[in-house]
């Protein structure tokens, strides 16, 4: 499931960081990264994403991840989390923070809390737009809220 989690993360900034015209094409670029999957995998993967095929201003096809205008891709390249934009609200229960997101965008957050934040997450478990993230004893939210910071900016 980690390997899934971590394929859907570079699989959604491939497509909102350049331009993606054939599975083909993103097959390559994920290959690159390390990922070894077949088209039907692939095929699978962008169908639970929620990515479709439109067309730009030049008629060429591209990929595009679900409730993003191609001018908000265009404003997150070159970001080190380009979806950071999608990231909605937060609140706490005891060691637990509750993260809301848009659509579709929670594996690919969960994934950079997981690897970035380490020092007051113990883990993450994601859905469609939702994470729900384990606290280590003793953090306070102000504390947790700041690690977080480092990875979306808007949270404060």
């Amino acid at each position: 499931m980690k390997n899934k989690v971590k394929r859907f993360a570079a699989i959604q900034e491939i497509i909102s960081t350049s331009i993606v015209g054939s599975q083909e094409e993103l097959l390559q670029r994920l290959s690159a990264q390390g990922f070894e999957l077949t088209q039907a995998t692939l095929s699978r993967d962008l169908k639970q994403l929620k990515v479709s095929k439109t067309t730009n201003s030049k008629g060429e096809y591209l990929y595009q991840l679900p409730t993003r205008s191609l001018q908000e891709e265009s404003r997150n390249i070159g970001n080190d989390f380009p979806m950071g934009n999608a990231f909605l609200s937060i609140e706490f229960s005891g060691n637990i923070a509750v993260l809301h997101t848009r659509p579709g965008y929670a594996s690919s957050l969960a994934y950079e809390i997981d690897d970035k934040a380490k020092d007051v997450i113990i883990g993450t478990v994601a859905g469609e737009d939702t994470i729900i993230a384990v606290t280590k004893e003793n953090k306070t939210t102000k504390e947790v809220t700041e690690s977080l910071s480092q990875i979306i900016p808007s949270i404060k």
